[in-house]
């Protein structure tokens, strides 16, 4: 009998790659330095999760936009920041679980637009 405990190493890619999933999340620093990670090793988990940080962060400029039209504009954009709140709480949360999992609405068109970024 072989009572040798597995390799340790064969858990690093996976910390690795969550890590860089979970830290494109944290604010555009985070995102910034999650790219630089990925560039050092790239995954698969990594650059979903980076093309739909990429896509949060562009989404939450374009509500910023609408804000500048007095009361409708901000109207939309108060139910656009609630709505962007909750898909970026779904995406972390899709990251710490090492899921591929797209945020709400806009997720699979993240993944289309976005479809060669990160690679």
């Amino acid at each position: 009998m072989d009572n040798t405990a597995p390799a340790a190493s064969a858990a690093v890619p996976a910390v690795e790659d969550k890590t860089t999933a979970i830290i494109s999340y944290l604010t555009l620093i985070g995102f910034i330095a999650a790219v630089i990670i990925h560039g050092n090793k790239k995954t698969k988990l990594g650059s979903y999760h980076l093309r739909q940080a990429l896509g949060l962060i562009l989404t939450s400029f374009a509500i910023g936009m609408c804000m500048i039209v007095p009361i409708l504009g901000w109207i939309v954009g108060l139910v656009g920041w609630i709505a962007l709140l909750v898909f970026w709480v779904i995406g972390l949360l899709a990251a710490i679980n090492g899921q591929m999992k797209p945020v709400p609405l806009l997720g699979e068109h993240y993944q289309k637009w976005f479809g060669t970024a990160f690679e």
